[in-house]
């Protein structure tokens, strides 16, 4: 696993079953338990799932008597943000071209039907 931490975040983020737990916990605390319960997978794999969104700084677990309960960190999803701001910023200049393109066909096509009439 790479040491550069986007890298690990877009790592964790790869997993549909990480994705759910993390949509999970945007709702709130939750223990393993309560994490493992919709999927159809074993407690340890669950846990390894886990462990992998807290190398990649994506969850913390913190610990009250015998209760470990997972919450959320987003600070690393910012760093996806930014990352994806300079191609997001690409596609909208792309679909601005588009709907300039398109904008001049339905002109070209009106004008074409004003001459037929």
């Amino acid at each position: 696993m790479s040491h550069d931490p986007l890298s690990d975040t877009l790592f964790a983020l790869a997993d549909p079953t990480r994705r759910a737990i993390l949509a999970r916990l945007s709702k709130g605390e939750a223990t393993v338990n309560e994490l493992a319960a919709p999927f159809d997978i074993s407690l340890p794999a669950v846990s390894k799932h886990l462990k992998v969104l807290e190398r990649a700084r994506l969850i913390s677990r913190g610990r009250t008597a015998q209760w470990r309960p997972c919450r959320l960190e987003p600070e690393p999803l910012k760093a996806v943000d930014g990352w994806l701001g300079d191609y997001r910023t690409l596609w909208e200049h792309r679909l601005d071209r588009l709907e300039d393109y398109l904008a001049t066909l339905q002109a070209d096509h009106d004008h074409q039907e004003d001459k037929n009439d």
